[in-house]
């Protein structure tokens, strides 16, 4: 049996989901800056026909960075780190091997397709939920084919012990296994409708009014704690004590806010539904266990934070610390800001606003995106066995993306707060003050702030991408695999 540090490990997998991460990651955030700028400047809707709208490109920049950057960065961690913490190589089963290949060609047809379908306009007009069912089948399978991976590698481990990243892989797995089956029930309209007047892609949801709304924002939530939130955590629990060279500040704590979460998360969804026809404990249900989800969330977080404990001095000389110890700064942050929004009376003023997607962006920008480029930044070393590019290229870029997180999140928090005040606001003839549009016009420089920072950010992500490929082809050749900090050149 081979000793655990001598495993050669085969990076091949790895190395195809970060080339879809980036790949996905440009196109999603792209179509992202298009958006803003769409809302700062109505008339650029325009440029393009009906495939330039808005209603066609918002669900291509949502799946774009939840599915398609997101998704292929867990991937392209978790073929790295589960062979690490368990001390296996992938090329010791060709079983496995050919799981990890077939995942991967079909997660990429399938984001592929999704693409083609939503700029075409097929679409369920469920958010993030929108393919239709036979891709939703396709992702069934490849999903259950990363099942396999995963505990296929566990079961042919050298290392008894499951570190407590693959619990957070592992939950990501099953809870959104169970989502995506529960939400996407749907009714092909071709078995009922007939003849030509339907498409055969086309499906209805086999749920309705009420009931819809709930299982809808039970997934739409959950699709937040268990593809940016668990995952995201699990690599921080691996990357920050490997870059840092520190030991994880307590395990204990670790694997207490892991089944807080699994526990609390699930029932917060109904803070979607305040103010609408689901019933009142459901929502009040949603807005307790919001509040309640503060302490696991923090718990990680705050674990990541004092993991840094006496090496902080750190932060000034690697550009990779910085990041990660800023993605657990904007997650608690992000958990928080959801919270205080899920409390009813915060709720009245917030719901609807552009303070909802200002916190979804300081969660996902912030945090999500910061992460897994950081966790690239750490695996290019060793997958491609030459130091990071350009050390100077990677502060410039996490100055610039950090100025514009602060840009996007600051302006759509006044934006947000400026719209729920303005809709709330009588005469004393108890008649409206404001008409909608005055609402509108009032939000066009927010709305350009915002899309400065959207565009900086972007930037910044074409900086991410030219030192990832400029690591892999140009960089210094490494003699050695570096035991923690990533050797960087200048």
């Amino acid at each position: 049996m081979q000793n655990g540090a001598t495993i050669e490990y085969d990076y091949s997998i790895a190395k195809a989901f970060t080339f879809a991460t980036i790949l996905f990651g440009i196109i999603g955030m792209t179509v992202g800056v298009i958006l803003a700028f769409q809302l700062a400047f109505p008339e650029l809707s325009n440029l393009a026909g009906e495939y330039g709208t808005f209603s066609r490109l918002r669900p291509l920049h949502t799946n774009g960075v939840a599915f398609g950057f997101t998704m292929s960065g867990i991937f392209a961690t978790w073929y790295y780190v589960g062979q690490r913490v368990l001390k296996v190589s992938l090329k010791e089963s060709p079983f496995l091997m050919g799981v990890a290949k077939l995942h991967f060609a079909l997660y990429f047809i399938t984001i592929l397709l999704a693409v083609v379908t939503l700029i075409s306009g097929i679409t369920t007009s469920k958010e993030y939920a929108e393919l239709e069912w036979p891709l939703d089948i396709l992702i069934t399978v490849w999903w259950v084919l990363w099942g396999v991976s995963i505990f296929g590698l566990i079961g042919i481990r050298r290392e008894r012990t499951l570190y407590i990243s693959l619990w957070y892989y592992i939950a990501c797995f099953v809870a959104v296994a169970m989502l995506h089956l529960f939400n996407n029930m749907e009714v092909p309209t071709m078995l009922f409708a007939g003849g030509a007047s339907s498409s055969w892609i086309h499906s209805i949801s086999m749920y309705a009014g009420t009931n819809d709304a709930l299982v809808q924002w039970w997934y739409g939530h959950n699709a937040v704690a268990f593809v940016f939130t668990t995952p995201i955590i699990a690599m921080i629990y691996y990357f920050l004590p490997k870059e840092s060279g520190q030991n994880v500040y307590s395990y204990k704590l670790s694997i207490l806010a892991f089944w807080g979460l699994m526990f609390v998360y699930l029932w917060a969804g109904g803070h979607h539904l305040i103010y609408s026809t689901v019933p009142d404990w459901v929502q009040t249900m949603g807005s307790v266990m919001s509040i309640v989800l503060i302490l696991p969330s923090w718990g990680s977080a705050i674990n990541m934070l004092l993991t840094m404990k006496g090496e902080w001095g750190q932060l000034q000389s690697s550009p990779l610390i910085k990041f990660m110890v800023m993605a657990s700064t904007f997650y608690m942050l992000s958990t928080i800001e959801g919270p205080i929004q899920a409390i009813k009376s915060v709720n009245a003023i917030a719901h609807f606003t552009d303070w909802i997607p200002g916190h979804v962006h300081d969660g996902v920008l912030g945090w999500v995106v910061f992460m897994i480029m950081a966790a690239l930044f750490h695996m290019a070393p060793r997958m491609y066995k030459r130091e990071i590019y350009s050390k100077s290229l990677m502060e410039t870029q996490f100055w610039l993306q950090t100025t514009a997180i602060v840009l996007y999140f600051t302006s759509m928090w006044i934006a947000g707060i400026t719209q729920g005040m303005m809709w709330r606001a009588y005469d004393e003839y108890g008649s409206l003050l404001y008409s909608f549009i005055d609402t509108v016009t009032v939000l066009q420089p927010y709305y350009t702030i915002r899309a400065v920072g959207g565009l900086m950010y972007l930037i910044g992500f074409f900086m991410f991408a030219y030192n990832i490929y400029k690591t892999a082809t140009c960089g210094r050749v490494l003699d050695k695999e570096p035991t923690n900090a990533s050797p960087m050149g200048a």
